[in-house]
Parts: structure tokens; C-alpha cells; sequence
């Protein structure tokens, strides 16, 4: 079963989306300074290309296919994004309750850990320490906040079968209750990637990593494991990971015990939409190879077991 056979309305008419993802190759030095993703005031870095290359600005950005469609997120978002369906697939939920969690988080925040909002909401969900969700240093704590949610979401009977707005709403309890319906389209396609639901359908276009930010390749694996753990529950293989490389290799079947394959993608798609926070520059699964550079999914040169990935960072000589 995937996300895509849910049926949905179609999406806003505003929504910024492309009909086609694009392989970007990077060449020279960039300029970075700040732009605009989408018409839903998505923030992304806008890159401009030194002038010998002769190309135009790009935008630093992640996408989520889905029908053919992409929905871009910026890196910040795509990170958090990661972390809800992270989580959700660590609690074995659903794939419908990260859609749910990223439609109300899209809808609260922005998909932004931000530290204000109506009279003392917090974070990703804008949960109030007044209505009882917590401390505000609790809910500030993305990993905090994303479990409360889905705490209560849990307990609502039969939510796998409502609209996503209601069971967002029934959680929430907004004063917008129809509001988290416009997220539902991009929601459904990042959900889906993030879960292992459509292999391949989730790349993000980065710049690459700044000369001299590269950490030593000890580092650069605990970075990636750290992240394994926290978001997903998953362990780096310590029997598989050779000192001098910057490459972490991990078993992503527990996300999915009864379909590795899935599990697999789930963990390598999470590895693409956190590249921007880990430095990762070539993410493999399957018979597939992410690479940063190309800001595409490509046939790899070898075949990787079932529930294998390989998540290479960028790492000091």
C-alpha cells in the first residue's frame, strides 16, 4: 500500500510546483544569499553561478515527486520534514500519520522550529505550554514536540480514515480548522518519499560543501549516526564502517521488517532531505546512487543487499 492511492482534492491553485525535476550540475564558485522557494513564503538559498559558467540562478531546494509533480520544501524544512516521518516510521505508525504530522506542522510553522507565535505557542506544531503539551524547553525540542503530537493523534480513533484537516484539527483543536487542507498534495508527496513509499521520488539540489568545513572522517560518520538514531531509531553497522572513510553504512529493514526494500528507500530518502544538515554527498541503496553534484537519483555501478545504505559525507582528506 502506498500514499499514492490516497484520493485528495487538487492542490491550491498558488502552490508553487514544477512538472519536471531537472539535474543540476554544479561547476565554480556560488554566491549564496537569501531567496524564495515557493509562493507559500518557503524559504530557500538562492545560488548564483559565477558568471563564467554562463547559467542562471538556481534555487537550493528539495523536492517530493508525486503524479509527475514536485513539491519543494527548503533544506531547513526538508530536514524537519525528515524528522516527522522519521519518527513516525520509528513509532511504526502509518505513513497517513506523517501526513498528517507534516500537514499540521506545514500549516503551524512552516515546517520552521520557531520560538514564537500566538500568545505562547512553540515550535514545529505551535503547541502551548498553557494547554498543557509541555515546557517551552520541551516543545522547543523538535524530537518532544513531534511525539506529543503524535501521542494524541494516536488516541483519535479511526484517524487513518479521516480527512487529513479533521485529524489535524481534532489534535490541534485551531482556530482555523480548515486550514490544514491546502497542505495536503505536498504533504502526501513528502510522506510518501519519506516513508519508502515511492523509491527515487525525493532529491534535493545543494551547493556544495564550503572548502575547509569539511570535518575529519570520524566526525563526519558520528554526525551521520547521531542523526540515524535520533530520527529514525537505527543503528549504524559498526562491523561495516572502515575507519579512514566517511562513508556510513546501515541497515534500514527495522523501519519495515516485512519489506527491506522499503525500508531501505525510507532511510536513503531521509539521507537525502537531511544532506543539507550532514554534509552528505552521495547517498546508495539498492541499484540506485544519489549524488549531490547531480542532484539526482542514478543507475549505481553496483547492487546493494536488500535494506542496505550507504551514506557518504564529505569529509577532510
Amino acid at each position: 500500500m502506498t500514499l499514492l492511492a490516497e484520493v485528495g482534492s487538487p492542490p491550491p491553485p498558488y502552490v508553487n510546483r514544477s512538472r519536471r525535476r531537472h539535474p543540476v550540475r554544479r561547476a565554480l564558485k556560488y554566491l549564496v544569499v537569501i531567496g524564495s522557494v515557493c509562493a507559500v513564503a518557503t524559504v530557500g538559498i538562492v545560488v548564483a553561478l559565477n558568471s563564467l559558467t554562463g547559467a542562471g540562478p538556481i534555487v537550493e531546494r528539495c523536492a517530493a515527486d508525486l503524479d509527475g509533480t514536485d513539491w519543494y520544501l527548503s533544506p531547513q524544512q526538508a530536514d524537519n520534514a525528515a524528522l516527522v516521518a522519521g519518527i513516525s516510521l520509528a513509532r511504526d505508525l502509518p505513513a497517513r500519520a506523517a501526513t498528517i504530522g507534516l500537514a499540521t506542522a506545514q500549516q503551524e510553522s512552516d515546517l520552521i522550529n520557531i520560538d514564537y507565535g500566538d500568545r505562547d505557542s512553540l515550535g514545529l506544531f505551535q503547541q502551548r505550554p498553557s494547554q498543557s503539551w509541555g515546557t517551552a524547553e520541551q516543545i522547543m525540542d523538535p524530537v518532544y514536540s513531534i511525539n506529543a503530537f503524535y501521542d494524541v493523534l494516536v488516541e483519535v480513533e479511526g484517524y487513518e480514515d479521516m480527512a487529513v484537516t479533521v485529524a489535524a484539527q481534532t489534535v490541534q483543536r485551531s482556530a482555523f480548522p480548515d486550514a490544514y487542507a491546502q497542505h495536503e498534495m505536498r504533504s502526501r508527496a513528502w510522506a510518501s518519499a519519506l516513508t519508502g513509499n515511492s523509491p527515487g521520488a525525493l532529491t534535493c539540489e545543494l551547493a556544495p560543501v564550503a572548502e575547509g568545513n569539511q570535518p575529519a572522517p570520524d566526525v563526519a560518520r558520528d554526525v551521520v549516526a547521531g542523526r540515524l538514531g535520533r530520527d529514525l531509531g537505527l543503528a549504524a553497522d559498526p562491523n561495516r564502517q572502515d575507519p579512514a572513510s566517511s562513508t556510513v553504512t546501515v541497515d534500514g529493514t527495522p523501519l519495515a521488517p516485512d519489506d527491506p526494500a522499503r525500508g531501505a528507500w525510507a532511510t536513503a530518502q531521509w539521507a537525502v532531505a537531511t544532506a543539507h544538515a550532514t554534509q552528505a554527498v552521495e547517498v546508495h541503496v539498492a541499484g540506485q546512487v544519489w549524488l549531490r553534484e547531480e542532484a539526482a537519483w542514478t543507475p549505481a555501478e553496483t547492487q546493494l543487499p536488500p535494506g542496505e545504505v550507504r551514506i557518504t559525507v564529505d569529509a577532510a582528506e
